[in-house]
């Protein structure tokens, strides 16, 4: 029989640090307790919301001395919705802590420090978001849609009414989509809308279980009139997209060079500070006229592009989705770019990475997804390399990857700092730069 936990569901604590994901950290009888919108240095009465052996997680229920780094959250939502985790937070303080997890992380798991901290990369604040996944639900309690982002720790939905943190096409635009959802006849099977902003329009893309009716199809028709949104319906996986009615080409201008790009592709959450990194990684790697570069994960050419047009001698790009590839070699032509080749390759296998074997490149470029790039860099003919520039979403499989190559390959962590893409939220990415030790 399991022994009842008679431990006190409300306690009072000080918290100690922030952890990785943006929880103040504090102890009771020498147990961890993880506190929702909690800062170190507050004393606070935490309430438990779920009890683990080695852990508690609580949330903040009074707050006896803000900390000096405390601001107003501008979200109304904040405290509830998932979206965003660290509006609470200063600015410059989130800055700090990016920067501690992604020191931290490289010292302890990848057992080295660069030699140079380069200045965070940041940008706007507010409004910065061009790609994002709301989930739609019907509650039958309240008798309607709800349409925002889950929920912190569950997977309720946030009604959320504004956001801050999406492009205001969209962000101001919440109510008049719940409520033109609420009235489709398909409402119970439409999980979720993913919104896609170009450089002049945003659209939406609506998942949809079940085939809309005539009258469904109007009301999608009258509310493209009316908010200037473009609708797909997706019935099916990406390729299924189809316009409510008209189809619409997306792209975004970057230093001279423009990309196209289709619903569902995968394109950098926040314009400005992707244009900040891009220049950033090219100034880094600086290849030459003679110099072979690679770009590994290179999806639709973001990096491979404005690397090509440095006058590089040769670009290749590898990326294992064929969609981006395709959409890539179109952008590559469309710009004009003839030392530039794209190739579909699976990175995560031996068998996709075994072609990369004997080829060395002077100049490589790495941005992978959360998994890392573990598999190609035990691979990699480095032989040439004089730089490796790492983009990095995931500072723990970076840590790991770093070690590969400061332990295994004879590389020196030269430099490293954050990329602020997802202000007010605890997600760290950052740019390392990787020199051969010789």
């Amino acid at each position: 029989m399991r022994r009842k936990d008679n431990s006190p569901r409300e306690y009072a604590l000080t918290i100690e640090r922030l952890s990785h994901e943006g929880r103040g950290v504090g102890h009771v009888d020498g147990k961890t307790v993880f506190v929702a919108d909690a800062l170190p240095g507050e004393r606070i009465q935490a309430r438990v919301t779920r009890r683990h052996r080695r852990f508690d997680e609580a949330a903040t229920e009074t707050l006896e001395n803000p900390s000096a780094d405390r601001v107003a959250p501008r979200c109304a939502h904040a405290a509830l919705c998932g979206g965003c985790s660290l509006q609470h937070l200063a600015p410059a303080a989130q800055i700090a802590h990016k920067q501690a997890v992604l020191i931290e992380l490289l010292k302890h798991q990848g057992n080295t420090r660069p030699i140079d901290i380069l200045p965070p990369i940041t940008g706007p604040l507010w409004a910065y978001r061009r790609r994002a996944r709301l989930s739609v639900r019907m509650v039958h309690k309240k008798g309607r849609v709800l349409v925002g982002f889950r929920e912190k720790a569950t997977h309720y939905v946030t009604e959320v009414i504004q956001c801050a943190v999406l492009h205001p096409a969209v962000g101001e635009r919440l109510p008049a989509l719940r409520d033109m959802i609420d009235s489709l006849s398909i409402r119970e099977q439409i999980p979720q809308i993913e919104v896609a902003v170009d450089d002049d329009k945003a659209l939406l893309v609506i998942r949809n279980m079940a085939t809309p009716t005539e009258e469904d199809l109007r009301r999608l028709w009258a509310f493209e009139t009316e908010t200037g949104l473009h609708l797909y319906l997706q019935p099916g996986d990406p390729a299924s997209c189809t316009p409510v009615s008209a189809p619409v080409e997306l792209h975004y201008t970057m230093s001279g060079i423009r990309y196209g790009f289709r619903p569902g592709d995968f394109v950098q959450v926040n314009a400005a500070i992707n244009a900040r990194l891009v220049e950033a990684a090219v100034t880094m790697l600086a290849p030459g006229a003679d110099e072979r570069v690679l770009d590994l994960f290179c999806g639709l050419g973001n990096f491979t592009l404005p690397l090509a047009a440095t006058g590089a001698a040769s670009v290749l790009g590898l990326e294992g989705e064929a969609a981006l590839v395709e959409r890539a070699r179109e952008n590559s032509q469309a710009n004009g770019l003839s030392n530039v080749l794209f190739a579909r390759a699976d990175l995560f296998t031996p068998e996709g990475v075994a072609p990369l074997a004997g080829r060395p490149f002077e100049k490589i470029l790495l941005d992978p997804p959360r998994s890392g790039a573990e598999q190609v860099l035990q691979t990699l003919d480095l032989s040439a390399t004089r730089r490796l520039v790492y983009v990095s979403c995931n500072p723990v499989t970076l840590a790991r990857d770093t070690a590969i190559l400061v332990r295994d390959r004879g590389f020196r962590l030269q430099s490293a700092g954050i990329v602020d893409m997802f202000p007010h939220t605890a997600h760290v990415e950052s740019i390392t730069l990787f020199e051969p030790r010789r």
